[in-house]
Formats: C-alpha cells, structure tokens, sequence
C-alpha cells in the first residue's frame, strides 16, 4: 500500500517539474531573440543633425555620404537640419538630450572647439562627445558679386580704409572660421569691416545676390563662381586650388592667414566603443562614395580621414589651440 501511495503521488510530482522545466525553456527562447536584438546595431534609423540649413554645399555632401553609410548599416538614415550658433546648436543639443546609444550623432564643425573661448556655451568639446571620424575639410574663401567693384582683396581693402565699417560681410554664424578669418584680416590691414551673421550658405548666397551683402567669408562658394555671378578675391587655404589656379592665397598676398576647417561626426559621450566602431566602419566606407566625392569637388574639398581615436586627440589638440588664438587675437563674443 505504501510503495502504490508514494508511486501515486510521484507522477504528478513529476507532470509538475517536467512542466516547470518546459516553462522555464520557453521563457528563455522567448528571451533570446530580444537578447540578441540588444546585441546588434543598428536595429533601427539613425539621426544625423546638420547643424546648417538645406540647401547649401555641406546639405549636399552630408545627404549623399548618409546614403552611402545606409548600405552599409542597413538602416536608414534621417537628416534633420539643425541651423545656428555657427553649426553648434545642434551638436550642442544632442550632447546634452541625446542617448549615447549610437542612433542619434551630429556633424562637427571647427567651431565647436573655438566657440568656448569666445563665449559661454553648454558643451565641453573635448568631454561631451564620442567622436566617430573626420571626414573633410572646408575651402574658405573670399567672395563678391561679379558686377562688385573690387577685383582684387587690395581693391577691397583699399576702399574699406576709405570707408570705416561700410563694407558688409557675412559668414555662418558667430565665432566661425570665415567670421574670425576676416576679423583677422582687417586687423592685419588696419581696417574695420561689418559682420552679419548668417545660418548658412544658402541665406549669404541670396544675401549677396540680392545687394544685401557685400562680400563672403566662408566655404561652398564653388557653384556660385562657376555660374559667373560671383567673383572670388582670394582662398584661404595653404596653397591655390586646382581648380581656380587663377585665385591667390590670403598668405601670397602677404597676410599670414590660413584657415583649415576639419569637419566630422561625433555622439553624446559614453557610447559604446564597438558602436563607434559600426558607425565609424560605416562612414568610412561610405567616403569612397563617387555621389560624396563629386560633391566635394564642386567646392574643391578633399577627403580628409581621421579615425575615432585620432579625431578625438584632434579636438582635445585643436580646443587649446583655439585658446592660445583667441587670447592672442584679443576677440569676445559675450
């Protein structure tokens, strides 16, 4: 009777554990796929914030390197245009609100490391971003109106000592390169200029076509000169471009101003290393581009790649560099 009494009971004991068992397995197959959804990335879009408006040379390249880096991710890429504080304000924001998770990052523009030194900001550029890969570099230049009187930057220069503060010009924002190039040079040639401010390329461009703006201190002027309604006095880079063989440098012309203005991508610090790696892989592979490289030449900018490791020593490098400028250069912005 005992041996029928414990055989009796031992059989739901074990319909009971055998169901346990079965359980516990289907919860963890029911797990693994959301364990291994965790792993990969991207599992979804990714936002990439262009701190200028549409429209303009930068708009351009951004669109079509995001669209080759889609292929490789897999994952759409949206743009969303993110304009002001000389392309700061939307890096700036997403240092601050973005999840370093890899799906929100932001192009860089020199600015972002002078701008600190210049005014109060709510970023530290070297502490507040993962910085994924530099990709090229701005060709600054300076930029009239065909029909504009001065054909040469003497000729410019020359009538703005006749005319204290006249002669108008704009660049993107406040504290940019063509901005600070500019304050540089009349320092340099004993004269004063006006500075208006502008959100991007795209607004100097119909500023400067329609009589509002006199002269143009900054990149993605190419289109515009090609076209013939725009002249351009001099570039500010290291030597002339291929390109404009005809237009001097600022520096042959006897001022000691060369501007280079690296661009790349950063997210909100703490992301992950291997994220990095995807998104740097990515966008690496994606600046053999020929949709990307096309639109470089247009404003005779080259492919300038740094990797995560390097673009972040770069922007620590490049912050106390701006520093030691600034202070030099004397200038506030506040």
């Amino acid at each position: 009777m005992k041996t029928g009494f414990w055989r009796g009971r031992a059989r739901p004991l074990a319909r009971r554990a055998a169901m346990g068992a079965l359980l516990a397995s289907l919860a963890c197959l029911a797990l693994a796929p959301a364990a291994l959804a965790a792993e990969v990335f991207p599992s979804k879009p990714i936002t990439l914030i262009l701190p200028f408006p549409p429209g303009g040379a930068t708009d351009v390249q951004l669109r079509a390197l995001a669209l080759a880096a889609q292929r490789e991710l897999g994952q759409p890429i949206v743009i969303v245009n993110r304009p002001g504080v000389g392309g700061t304000l939307g890096p700036a924001a997403m240092a601050q609100s973005a999840a370093p998770d890899g799906y929100t990052i932001a192009l860089i523009a020199a600015t972002l490391f002078r701008l600190p030194h210049l005014m109060k900001v709510s970023y530290d550029p070297v502490a507040d971003f993962s910085y994924l890969i530099c990709l090229t570099g701005y060709t600054n230049g300076l930029v009239v109106r065909q029909d504009a009187p001065w054909k040469t930057v003497q000729d410019l220069l020359a009538d703005a000592r006749k005319q204290p503060g006249a002669i108008s010009f704009g660049s993107t924002g406040r504290g940019s390169s063509g901005h600070i190039a500019m304050e540089r040079l009349a320092r340099a040639a004993g004269v004063q200029f006006n500075f208006i401010p502008y959100k991007g390329m795209a607004e100097e461009t119909a500023a400067l076509l329609g009589g509002h703006l006199m002269v143009i201190s900054d990149p993605g002027w190419g289109a515009l000169a090609e076209s013939g309604k725009a002249r351009v006095l001099a570039t500010l880079g290291e030597s002339r471009l291929k390109r404009w063989p005809e237009v001097p440098t600022l520096r042959e012309l006897g001022f000691d101003l060369v501007v280079n203005s690296p661009i790349g991508l950063a997210g909100p610090k703490g992301m992950d290393p291997k994220v990095v790696k995807v998104l740097h892989d990515a966008f690496r592979k994606a600046m053999a581009d020929p949709g990307f490289n096309r639109a470089l030449e247009q404003n005779d900018q080259v492919p300038l790649y740094l990797s995560a490791e390097d673009y972040t020593r770069y922007a620590a490098e490049q912050t106390a560099r701006e520093k030691v400028f600034v202070q030099d250069l004397g200038l506030k912005l506040d």
